[in-house]
């Protein structure tokens, strides 16, 4: 038998599949999130091609990341301390990725409640500067949410072709709803402030995690889908005083 026949004729590893795919699932919500609303900035021509260039570097990087699984490991070893707070490479880099989410996402909101901000580097009379900068963002949020989730998938099942097959379906699940979410996010403009709260306190969680704060992910997406539910209602409420207007 081969590895991978041997390693799928234990039941165990099934249900590692299993609870790996879904938790990449869920920690690719995160990234798709960002996707969306960074792409919805972009002229409509250029959204679906950005969407796809983001959601397939997601999937390039990890996987180059699972094939330097020995490399990714060290990032956990502490390289210096601040304030007595040992930091590893892998605590930098959430760091800086969640200052850089706390910014983006304080900046967006800024945007969307000041409509006379001529600051939005996202204008579409600059399509093109729009795009390569609406990619490069991707690039960087792309590096810090792999490397996360590669940490995840190695805490979770010592087998690396489980490690494989769980982030191709997570991507995969990506591609699938992108459209869809964008398209959502973009028709109901009170759910564009809803996400970048979300993103915002997601940036916030990097940072706590960062500097050693475990913050445990499924208070995080309680909150998001419960925010998500009130949202939902609302909407609801929202449309049926616009029927009965009419």
């Amino acid at each position: 038998m081969t590895d991978i026949a041997v390693i799928f004729a234990d039941p165990a590893n099934w249900a590692a599949l299993a609870a790996l795919v879904t938790m990449e699932v869920v920690l690719g919500i995160d990234n798709l999130i960002f996707i969306s609303i960074l792409t919805n900035k972009l002229p409509e021509a250029y959204r679906a091609r950005a969407r796809m260039i983001g959601i397939g570097l997601a999937l390039g990087m990890r996987l180059v990341l699972l094939s330097l699984i020995a490399f990714i490991v060290t990032l956990t070893r502490p390289v210096f301390e601040i304030i007595g707070h040992p930091l590893s490479w892998r605590d930098i880099i959430l760091v800086a990725g969640g200052l850089f989410l706390v910014w983006k996402a304080t900046k967006e909101i800024h945007h969307n409640v000041d409509q006379h901000d001529e600051g939005d580097m996202f204008d579409a009379k600059k399509a093109g500067l729009g795009f390569g900068a609406a990619i490069v963002q991707i690039i960087l949020l792309d590096l810090v949410f792999s490397i996360d989730s590669i940490i995840t998938a190695v805490g979770m099942t010592d087998h690396v072709p489980i490690m494989f097959i769980a982030v191709i379906a997570a991507v995969a699940t990506m591609m699938t709803a992108a459209g869809p979410l964008s398209r959502f996010i973009e028709k109901n403009p009170t759910i564009v402030m809803l996400a970048l709260a979300f993103l915002f306190m997601i940036g916030m969680t990097l940072i706590a995690e960062g500097f050693g704060v475990h913050v445990p992910k499924g208070y995080i997406y309680a909150a998001m889908a419960f925010s998500a539910l009130v949202e939902g209602l609302n909407m609801v409420q929202r449309r049926a005083r616009q029927r009965k207007a009419q």
